[in-house]
């Protein structure tokens, strides 16, 4: 007789992600979801608190963009 082995699903990682990927040059933030070049590279390897502490800034972020710049 097979056993079969219980695999957890993978967990989903939350993301300011709002598919408006352009980056603004004066301020080098993301004009979607306000996270600077290097916070999007990594991360899906930030632990959960390290990207709970960048989504709470990230509306702060908005006043660093040019509101004429924004989508």
């Amino acid at each position: 007789m097979r056993l079969m082995s219980y695999v957890e699903p993978e967990k989903l990682v939350e993301t300011p992600c709002i598919k408006v990927c352009v980056v603004d040059g004066p301020s080098r933030l993301c004009l979607g979801c306000f996270r600077s070049l290097p916070e999007i590279v990594r991360w899906q390897r930030y632990t959960a608190e390290e990207r709970a502490a960048i989504m709470e800034a990230l509306p702060s972020r908005r006043s660093q963009i040019d509101p004429s710049r924004l989508p």
